[in-house]
C-alpha cells in the first residue's frame, strides 16, 4: 500500500450533465457499504451512544455518506463533483440529513493525542478502493455553519493509493496531522470505490491535543510520568517507535543505584538527563519562554526531530521483587458454624506492605464458597466475607499484592465449618461464569437464596442470556425464568 502526503494538488473540475442521486445509485450493480471506525466517524459515534438524535443514521453508518465521488471538484450533486455543499456528511441522503447539523457543541469529539495517527476503516460490503484521502477543516473555520467545500483545506493531508483493490478491515492508513492543526476540527475522510461511481464521505469531529511543532522542528513524542517509587536495582527504558515499530537505536534505559534515585522526581530526572546526553535529535524535559527544553524532577515530555523517525516513546519500568515484603493469616475461629448452609467467615491477617487482596474459601471440591477483596494498610487488618456451603474442611486461601504490582504473597489454611449445610450442591453463585452455562448447570440465585438447573437443550441457550437490564431468564426473578430454569 502506497501512503502520500500531499502538500499541494489541482483537482481538475469534471463536466458532466445533472443527474439524480438516486438514479447513480440504483444504477450500481451492488452496493458498497463501510465507516469509518478509528477515529469513530459522526455517524458511528451516533450508534455507539456518543452522539444522539441522529435519525436513520445510528442504524446504518456504514450507508451514510454514499455519493458521486470527485469532491471538492465542482459544486456536488453530479457525477465526478462529489456532495453538495451543506450536505456533506450525509451524502445527500434525506434519512441521514440529522448529520448535517453543524454546531461547536452539537457532536461528540474524539480527542487526538497523537499527531500520527492510524486511520482505519470498517466494510460491510468491500469493492475495491481507488483511494483513501483525508481532509481536514482550514484553521479558522467556523464549526456553527454547516460543511462546505471552503470549510475544509483545498488537498487532502494524506491520501492512501487503494490501487483498485480490495481493502481490509485491517488496513490501516499511517497519516500526520498537519503541525499547524489544534483543537476542534473535522477530518473528512473519503473511501474512492472503484468499480462504481460512488464515494463515501465520512466526517470525524476531533480535538486535537497533540502539542504542535515547536520552533527548529521538534515534536512532542511522549512523557516521562513521574508516580511510582522504585527500588535499588530496578530499571527504567524509554523504549522509541517509528511508523515501522520499536526503533531501539533510540531507546534509553537507566538502573536505579540508590535509594534517592527511587523517587519519581530523581528517576524521572536521571532518564531525561541520559536521553538528552545520548541522543541530539531527542529532547526530554520543559520548554522555556524561549522554547529551550531541559528536564526537571517530576513529569518530562519527550520531543523529536522528524529525521529520527521517531513517533512515539513508552517507558517501561522493570521492578524487581520487593523480597522483604510479608503477608499472612494472622488469626481465624478453630471452626465456624453454618445456619442452613451460610456463615460469616471472620479472620484477621497481617502485612509489612499496603497491599491488595483477595481471600478465597474453597469446599472439599476446589468449588468457591465464599470471596472478599480489599485494599490494605501495613500492620494488621480483619476481613469478613459472607460464605453458603456444607461442613466439612475448607480451604482459606488469601493472596495479596502490593500496590506497585511489583510483588504478590500468598497463604493457605485449612478452616473447618460446621453446622447445619445448604444441602442442594451447585456450581456457580448466578451471574458468575454466565459464559459457561450449559444443560445441567447448577446456579445460586444470591437474591433468594434458591438453586436453579439449566434445563436440557435447547432451553439451555436461554441460560446465558442476561444482563443487568434484560434479566428475563434470570433464574428465580426474571419474567420468563421457567423457560431455562428448574428449581431444585
Amino acid at each position: 500500500m502506497k501512503i502520500k502526503f500531499e502538500k499541494r494538488s489541482a483537482l481538475t473540475a469534471c463536466t458532466s450533465s445533472m443527474i439524480l442521486l438516486s438514479a447513480m445509485l440504483a444504477s450500481q450493480t451492488v452496493s458498497a457499504h463501510g465507516y469509518l471506525e478509528v477515529p469513530p466517524s459522526r455517524a458511528l459515534a451516533c450508534q455507539k451512544g456518543l452522539n444522539t438524535n441522529c435519525g436513520g443514521a445510528q442504524y446504518e453508518p456504514q450507508s451514510v455518506g454514499e455519493t458521486f465521488k470527485g469532491f471538492p471538484a465542482g459544486v456536488g450533486g453530479a457525477p465526478l463533483q462529489g456532495p453538495v455543499d451543506g450536505k456533506i456528511a450525509s451524502g445527500g441522503h434525506s434519512l441521514f440529513s440529522a448529520m448535517d447539523a453543524q454546531s461547536a457543541t452539537r457532536w461528540h469529539l474524539t480527542e487526538i493525542k497523537d499527531r500520527n495517527i492510524d486511520f482505519q476503516w470498517h466494510y460491510k460490503a468491500v469493492h475495491p478502493a481507488t483511494k483513501h484521502e483525508y481532509f481536514i477543516s482550514r484553521n479558522g473555520w467556523n464549526p456553527n455553519e454547516s460543511l462546505k467545500r471552503a470549510t475544509f483545506e483545498s488537498t487532502p493531508f494524506c491520501t492512501v493509493d487503494g490501487g483498485n483493490k480490495m481493502p481490509s478491515n485491517s488496513d490501516k492508513h499511517n497519516c500526520t496531522i498537519p503541525a499547524d492543526k489544534s483543537g476542534q476540527h473535522v477530518i473528512l475522510a473519503i473511501w474512492t470505490v472503484g468499480d462504481t461511481d460512488a464515494a463515501f464521505y465520512n466526517a470525524a469531529d476531533v480535538n486535537i491535543l497533540a502539542e504542535p511543532a515547536l520552533p527548529g522542528g521538534w515534536s512532542s513524542v511522549g512523557s516521562i510520568s513521574a508516580a511510582t517509587e522504585l527500588l535499588v536495582g530496578d530499571k527504567v527504558k524509554a523504549r522509541a517507535f517509528s511508523a515501522n515499530g520499536e526503533n531501539p537505536d533510540y531507546s534509553v534505559e537507566i538502573s536505579i543505584d540508590n535509594a534517592e534515585e527511587g523517587s519519581p522526581q530523581d528517576w524521572s530526572f536521571k532518564l531525561a538527563e541520559k536521553i538528552n546526553a545520548t541522543h541530539k535529535l531527542i529532547r526530554a524535559g520543559i520548554r522555556d519562554e524561549n522554547g529551550n527544553i531541559e528536564p526537571i524532577r517530576g513529569n518530562n515530555t519527550l520531543y523529536a526531530q522528524k529525521e529520527s523517525g521517531v513517533t512515539r516513546y513508552e517507558v517501561q519500568l522493570d521492578m524487581k521483587e520487593d523480597t522483604a515484603a510479608r503477608m499472612s493469616v494472622a488469626s481465624q475461629q478453630a471452626e465456624y458454624v453454618l445456619d442452613k448452609g451460610r456463615a460469616k467467615v471472620e479472620f484477621s491477617m497481617i502485612a509489612n506492605r499496603p497491599m491488595n487482596v483477595e481471600a478465597t474459601l474453597l469446599d472439599q471440591n476446589n468449588k468457591p464458597v465464599g470471596t472478599t477483596s480489599a485494599q490494605v494498610a501495613s500492620g494488621s487488618t480483619w476481613l469478613s466475607m459472607d460464605v453458603r456451603s456444607n461442613p466439612g474442611a475448607h480451604t482459606l486461601t488469601l493472596v495479596g499484592t502490593t500496590l506497585d504490582g511489583r510483588t504478590t504473597r500468598q497463604d493457605t489454611q485449612t478452616t473447618q465449618l460446621t453446622g447445619e449445610g445448604a444441602g442442594v450442591e451447585y456450581d456457580f453463585v448466578f451471574p458468575e461464569g454466565l459464559g459457561d452455562y450449559t444443560a445441567g448447570t447448577k446456579v445460586l440465585q444470591p437474591k433468594t437464596n434458591e438453586v436453579f438447573e439449566c434445563k436440557p437443550f435447547p432451553e439451555s441457550g436461554y441460560c446465558k442470556q442476561y444482563s443487568p437490564t434484560a434479566n428475563g431468564f434470570e433464574p428465580g426473578v426474571g419474567a420468563h425464568w421457567h423457560m431455562a430454569w428448574n428449581k431444585l
